[in-house]
């Protein structure tokens, strides 16, 4: 049940942050979207009746139990370090934008 729900948003958003509210690491992914001009869908595990649940099904499918859990484009991307590093890289806007995430106009 989880694991469909997770794999529902995964695949109706073109970027998912599974965060949680107080985490620092997730607060930089999100601002980092934001200034870059993303549109995403950040679901709050802290705040969702069933967060725990979707957390478990989340490190079933990708090996990944940490927050923040990044989706683009449907694909795992993996958490801050590994959101920052293909942002260093010059390679998160155009996944963002393949994505359509970022439109032309605002990068």
């Amino acid at each position: 049940m989880a694991l469909q729900k997770a794999k529902d948003i995964v695949s109706t958003n073109p970027v998912v942050v599974f965060s949680k509210s107080y985490c620092p690491f997730c607060v930089e992914v999100k601002q980092l979207l934001q200034q870059l001009g993303a549109s995403f869908k950040a679901i709050e595990l802290d705040k969702e009746s069933d967060g725990s649940d979707i957390q478990a099904a989340l490190a079933e499918w990708t090996g990944q139990r940490t927050v923040p859990n990044v989706f683009i484009g449907g694909k795992h991307i993996g958490g801050c370090d590994s959101t920052m590093a293909l942002h260093k890289e010059g390679k998160l806007v155009p996944l963002l934008t393949e994505a359509g995430a970022i439109t032309k106009s605002s990068v």
